[in-house]
């Protein structure tokens, strides 16, 4: 097993390569109380009921995909820990995609101020982005993750077994992470893909794949664990894969967004900050060989219903858009106050 650890408000391991059950024992042993939040589909991939106990262990089912991430939700999960007792003692397990462990982290952190909280992912979008680095939230009709929190997880526990029933349109959505976080930071993340330019090959190295990205946020999120200017790196191609993905009402996965926010962004470095061409040729030949898109019907996504959304995210400084760009591979830059017409015009090179 690899482990990684994360420093921020407290210190905690992502252990790579552990058995999901074996991690559930401990969690019970160390806790009065334990509430699982898992989505419905769960109960396809793993059967939680040997560790159910009235009053001591139990499970919560929520929806599936950002459906769960709503005011709504969390309300429903706050009666029912305040209605079953769960005190400070007490702690929520998160079990399933990012959307899960978001959510199941905003609760603990809102709950009586805050609660231990454990995250076991079951993507691989899961095991590289959301549930390392402490960010929680949920959605609102304003946009995606406008209401969280920084709060991290006394572990992160990942069992690559859960990939094996990851579908492949799934597991490439978690690749654009892994494919960000080798151009931001590390340069042999490209390299391994590249020698792997298929998702069943890339299933062979998943776990060093998941080591590598992992480390990238760990060291990132270490040294800047509320975003105050470091950890903004980690949006790179966020910005417009928000508003891709809130404009397609979550149809699209979050990788499939944010892999067409990484085309974005590689372009409007080529812009503003003199990316070579041949490093957004690059990235292109990494989405198309995992079957990720770069480009969008604008029918569907036009420009103005996004810039009014990208308008709205958090990463905004006093009305102005900002977004992380790129000199080079590992180059990162920051781009303040962009005008929305040199957007607009990155928008007419993809938008088809």
């Amino acid at each position: 097993m690899n482990s990684i650890t994360v420093k921020a408000e407290i210190s905690y391991a992502v252990n790579i390569g552990c058995n999901w059950d074996t991690v559930v024992d401990e969690i019970l042993r160390n806790h009065q109380k334990v509430l699982f939040i898992a989505p419905k589909g769960i109960s396809n991939l793993i059967d939680l009921s040997a560790f159910l106990k009235d009053g001591e262990a139990e499970l919560y089912f929520v929806p599936d995909g950002e459906l769960q991430k709503n005011i709504s939700i969390v309300q429903e999960i706050w009666t029912y820990l305040g209605e079953n007792d769960f005190g400070r003692g007490s702690a929520i397990v998160g079990i399933g995609g990012g959307a899960t462990t978001d959510l199941a982290g905003f609760v603990a952190s809102t709950w009586l101020r805050g609660i231990a909280w454990y995250a076991i992912p079951t993507t691989l979008a899961g095991m590289v982005d959301a549930s390392i680095g402490g960010k929680t939230g949920i959605n609102v009709e304003q946009g995606k993750n406008l209401v969280g929190s920084f709060y991290s997880p006394r572990s992160v526990e990942i069992d690559v077994g859960f990939l094996d029933s990851l579908s492949d349109r799934d597991f490439s959505a978690g690749l654009a992470e892994i494919i960000k976080s080798g151009f931001i930071r590390d340069i042999s993340i490209l390299v391994l893909l590249e020698n792997h330019l298929d998702v069943p090959s890339a299933r062979s190295i998943v776990t060093e794949l998941i080591t590598k990205t992992a480390q990238v946020k760990a060291d990132v999120v270490s040294q800047d664990f509320t975003e105050s200017r470091l950890r903004e790196i980690l949006n790179y191609g966020h910005t417009f894969g928000h508003a891709i993905e809130k404009l397609s009402q979550y149809q699209l996965r979050h990788g499939e967004a944010v892999s067409i926010g990484l085309h974005f962004a590689s372009l409007l470095s080529e812009d503003l900050l003199g990316l070579q061409e041949s490093n957004t040729k690059r990235l292109l030949d990494l989405l198309n060989a995992y079957g990720l898109p770069s480009t969008f019907p604008k029918e569907k996504y036009p420009w103005p219903d996004l810039l009014r959304l990208m308008m709205s995210d958090k990463k905004t400084r006093d009305g102005s858009l900002r977004f992380i760009g790129l000199e080079d591979v590992a180059k990162v830059q920051w781009l303040e106050a962009v005008n929305p017409d040199q957007l607009q015009k990155i928008y007419g090179k993809i938008a088809r």
